[in-house]
């Protein structure tokens, strides 16, 4: 963190001033580390069986087990008591698998990728199927898995179409799942997690991770001590846990611990996703993702049944808890789409909504390239050629394009792969015979623009434009606008009905004279035009929606984004602009500061923040809690939550209000169900739907790897995507020509593939050089002195870079070898102020069956003296 996120790291070491402690764990012993009180090194791709590991101290812990708080908050907020189906098969039944099982059945679109597939039906409840929705699988949305991300179940009864569409969420199945509140029943989740987790005791996870037994067990110890009623622990995590085939459920390990420990919906608590740009939070919930659109919502796909509005709300809404709303998001999110062509008549317009046939993420979509299926690409604020996984072969595809559009602040390597790459120099590819004809587009920086930021908090953030951009270089909200009006121009007239979409797209936000009076550029469009329709207004009058509540499913609102719905309540006041922070010595949830969507909430699920009497866990961290003296008696109101937060909850819902077995929406929970977006209302640690490869986070080694899986016969993620190329070779377990561990990680002193950084003079001198961090025992090992050059090779290709020893890597005793580590930073490339190797030559087209995300932090290697 202090490494790659400094500025976020400032508090962090305020925090170590008032007496917070702070562990680090990392195969690299970095900037963190020397300010962490505890440094735990570990195996790059081994995280699984360390917070396993965790998992099984806490539980079997005599401070968890005697501690009332932690059993009154597993029992009551999460899945722990729910009876699983009798048929379910855990790891530890089948050598490493889970129940299911199968071969995976490639669709048309043939780059899907998948080694195996899981039938998770008997992951389910027992007796009572329960869906998810949103931040699910992104290949469970897209239906390249059959993995529900709606309800599953038996075929609901008959309904109207709609709209309203209330009947429909009426006529779904509601059935309630059985539960053991003692958590003795030997399905219930908790003593199948207990089961699951019982090898991960302190000696596996030393053979597994590499990191002392007595480590292990002061870093689990920390962690459990201050976890309680009076402490929370957060966990902060980056790119490191995203780029493994079991990235996924890495997180989901961390968010099943902080579960047990009672460190999720309260302050301090939770889980933070560190990211490596400045909105990325923004990107994915006003999507740049191919599986979803706003707000979560899946994007409809060829591959399930959405074939109209009431097809894909059946498919995908869930009848309870707070998405139990789909209805009214996705029809308010059609009008934004297609205004007022979008009616009732026609269906909201959703056929002429595009929709997807399989994974069309950035690996599949280079693939495809390369087979000649994609004709065009934008790279905007895009280097594939450096930051792409095995560059080279990226490199290749690009030259089978028949244009590229660059839109960046210099000549990138993309931009100039056609007469500069590696490929061009060597002969590989033959700049005559490159047909690509590139575009290259200056870009306005953020300085020179006005827009918002949604940081890793979901905080939403206005920041305003200073000066107008040089010469040519204009925003990316000018370039898509602009784009856009010239192609309705060029389809202006037709009446194919292809081409009735794209007609009746709703384009209109230029300026008002006011907002381009200081610049010389007057035809900048509206970005407050564009928050507005995010925001959402009603559609006959255009006056902005107030709260989620305010959006309907009949055509009478429209709203782009859902979950941002409030951000800009009124014309002139919009909340993300705002910057009044809270009088001291309040405890900081700073309502008045940004905008947190959704509903400007800070702690979301913060109805966990109190008991299930709704009183505070404590003084000490109390957020939000019942208080039975502030009821509106007009609306007969007994009650009302309050704190010092947004409460994520009705806020007139008595703690000790019943569920309703027959209830749609919040109706169908009880006072003391925290997880407000799951059907059942409680926190899951057994994930019976959602993702493809388990219910359970399990330890499976890297696809490539130096060792064999220690804990099960089964080596890797049973279901992982393996795009098996010429030019994409994988080594197998144990090869002997790759015997190192290599992990590629970033420098504060450069951004991601270099483009923002190695043109600035400042930051090209601080680091002016491609290195290759080694221990002084491997450097030993192969005769290499500090500073030597180096030859790095995988399967793909090889490198050379300058040798850094140093012994900030350590060699880790794993499953009886000693294992080592090879670090590369990867922001160098052959364009710029200073250049070197493409570290990302070396990686492999490889991905997590759930979000198709790459494993760049842990494959193998060899090292020679250059």
């Amino acid at each position: 963190m202090a490494e790659c996120h400094p500025v976020a790291f400032r508090w962090v070491s305020q925090a170590k001033l008032q007496g917070a402690k702070l562990i680090h764990v990392d195969p690299r012993f970095t900037r963190t580390s020397a300010l962490a009180d505890i440094h735990a090194p570990v195996r790059a791709g081994s995280d699984i069986a360390f917070l396993g590991g965790m998992i099984n101290h806490v539980i079997n812990s005599e401070r968890w087990n005697t501690e009332p708080f932690f059993k009154e908050y597993v029992v009551n907020y999460t899945n722990a008591a729910t009876i699983i189906n009798a048929e379910f098969k855990d790891t530890e039944d089948l050598d490493g698998l889970f129940s299911g099982l199968g071969e995976y059945k490639e669709g048309a679109w043939g780059l899907n990728g998948f080694v195996g597939q899981y039938d998770n039906k008997t992951w389910q409840y027992e007796a009572a199927p329960v869906g998810d929705q949103g931040r699910t699988a992104n290949t469970g949305q897209s239906g390249e898995q059959p993995v529900e991300s709606g309800q599953p179940g038996a075929e609901p009864a008959p309904a109207p179409p709609g709209p309203p569409y209330d009947p429909l969420i009426q006529a779904m199945p509601r059935p309630t799942p059985n539960r053991d509140p003692s958590l003795q029943d030997p399905r219930c989740v908790f003593q199948i997690l207990k089961k699951h987790y019982s090898r991960y005791t302190p000696e596996m996870v030393e053979r597994v991770t590499g990191c002392p037994r007595d480590r292990f067990v002061q870093v689990a110890e920390t962690l459990l001590q201050n976890s309680g009623p009076d402490r929370t622990s957060a966990f902060c995590y980056a790119v490191a846990w995203t780029q493994h085939t079991t990235g996924v459920q890495m997180i989901g390990a961390a968010a099943l611990l902080q579960l047990l420990l009672g460190n999720i919906g309260r302050p301090g608590g939770g889980v933070m996703a560190l990211r490596g740009h400045a909105t990325i939070q923004g990107s994915t919930d006003i999507p740049t993702l191919y599986h979803s659109i706003h707000g979560y919502m899946p994007h409809p796909t060829a591959l399930k049944k959405h074939n109209s509005v009431a097809e894909y709300l059946q498919t995908e809404t869930l009848p309870k808890g707070f998405w139990s709303g789909m209805p009214k998001f996705f029809v308010s999110y059609l009008k934004s789409m297609y205004g007022d062509a979008a009616t009732p008549q026609n269906d909201f317009g959703f056929a002429w909504h595009p929709r997807i046939a399989g994974d069309h993420s950035h690996m599949p979509m280079m693939l495809a390239m390369s087979e000649g299926r994609v004709k065009g690409m934008f790279a905007m604020g895009q280097n594939p050629a450096v930051g792409g996984q095995n560059a080279g072969f990226q490199r290749k595809a690009l030259a089978k394009l028949e244009w590229l559009v660059v839109k960046d602040n210099f000549e990138t390597e993309t931009a100039a792969f056609w007469r500069t790459s590696p490929e061009v120099k060597n002969g590989q590819l033959k700049m005559e015979e490159i047909q690509t004809e590139v575009f290259l587009f200056p870009s306005a920086q953020v300085a020179e623009m006005d827009g918002s930021y949604t940081n890793t908090q979901r905080l939403v953030k206005w920041h305003h434009k200073a000066v107008d951009p040089p010469g040519d270089c204009r925003s990316d909200p000018w370039f898509t606008y602009h784009l856009g009006k010239r192609l309705k121009a060029m389809y202006a007239g037709s009446t194919a009905p292809r081409d009735q979409g794209f007609l009746n797209l709703v384009w209109n936000f230029e300026p008002n004279p006011e907002e381009v009076a200081d610049s010389r550029i007057k035809d900048e469009p509206s970005v407050y035009a564009m928050m507005r329709e995010i925001n959402g207004f009603q559609t006959a009058t255009g006056e902005h929606l107030k709260a989620i509540g305010d959006i309907k499913d009949d055509g009478s609102t429209t709203c782009a984004s859902w979950i941002y719905c409030g951000v800009y309540p009124e014309e002139g006041r919009l909340l993300a602009a705002s910057r009044e922070p809270d009088p001291d010595p309040l405890p900081g949830a700073n309502l008045n500061w940004g905008y947190s969507w959704p509903s400007n909430r800070r702690v979301i699920y913060n109805r966990a923040s109190a008991r299930p009497d709704g009183q505070p866990w404590s003084e000490r961290k109390k957020w939000i809690w019942w208080d039975p003296t502030k009821g509106d008696p007009a609306k007969n109101e007994k009650g009302k939550w309050v704190g010092y937060d947004v409460p994520d909850f009705p806020p007139a819902k008595a703690p000790d209000t019943p569920a309703d077995p027959n209830g749609i929406g919040m109706a169908a929970h009880s006072g003391t169900d925290p997880f407000i977006l799951k059907a059942d209302g409680k926190g899951w640690l057994f994930t019976p739907t959602g993702l493809v490869d388990g219910p359970l986070p399990t330890h499976y080694e890297p696809v490539e790897t130096p060792v064999k899986n220690p804990l099960y016969s089964q080596q890797n993620n049973p279901v992982y995507k393996n795009w098996a190329r010429e030019g994409n070779e994988i080594a197998p377990p144990e090869d002997p020509s790759y015997p190192y561990v290599l992990s590629t990680y970033r420098l504060t002193e450069h951004h991601l593939s270099g483009v923002m950084s190695r043109w600035l003079p400042w930051l090209a001198e601080l680091q002016p050089e491609l290195f290759a961090e080694i221990s002084p025992e491997l450097a030993e090992e192969k005769e290499i002195n500090n500073t030597d050059m180096i030859r790095i090779i995988t399967p793909r290709g090889e490198i050379q870079a300058k040798a850094l020893v140093t012994p900030r890597l350590q060699p880790l005793m794993v499953a009886d070898k000693t294992i080592h580590h090879v670090g590369l930073p990867w922001h160098w490339g052959y364009q710029g102020l200073v250049t070197g190797a493409v570290v990302n030559d070396l990686s492999s087209l490889i991905g997590d069956p759930n979000v198709s995300m790459h494993e760049g932090k842990s494959f193998v290697c060899n090292v020679e003296k250059a």
